[in-house]
C-alpha cells in the first residue's frame, strides 16, 4: 500500500509541469483559431444570443410567477452573450484575454 502512494505521488509529481505548459497553450490562440472563431464561432453565437433572448421574453412572464426572472436571464441572456462578446478572438474561455506571465 505504501508503494502505491509513492508510485502515485511520484507521477503526479511527474506530470503537474505539463499542466502550466497546457495552460500556457490555451492561452495564445493560433491565427487560425482567431480567422474560424470570426467567421463560424462569431456569427453562431450572435445567433444562439438572438434566439435564446428572445425565448426569454415568451417565458419572461411564466418565470416572474415562479421568481426565477434572474436565474432565466443569466442562462438565456447573460452566458450566450459574454460567450459571444467578451471572449478574446480564439480563446475557448470567456473573460478578458489575460497574457501568460
Amino acid at each position: 500500500m505504501k508503494r502505491m502512494g509513492m508510485m502515485l505521488l511520484c507521477l503526479t509529481l511527474i506530470g503537474t509541469p505539463g499542466l502550466r505548459a497546457f495552460a500556457a497553450e490555451v492561452d495564445q490562440p493560433s491565427a487560425g483559431e482567431m480567422a474560424l472563431d470570426l467567421v463560424v464561432a462569431r456569427p453562431f453565437g450572435v445567433a444562439i444570443t438572438a434566439v435564446s433572448s428572445a425565448i426569454f421574453v415568451v417565458s419572461l412572464p411564466f418565470t416572474a410567477l415562479a421568481g426565477g426572472v434572474g436565474e432565466a436571464a443569466d442562462e438565456l441572456v447573460k452566458k450566450p452573450a459574454q460567450e459571444t462578446f467578451m471572449r478574446c478572438l480564439g480563446c475557448r474561455v470567456s473573460g478578458r484575454h489575460q497574457t501568460p506571465r
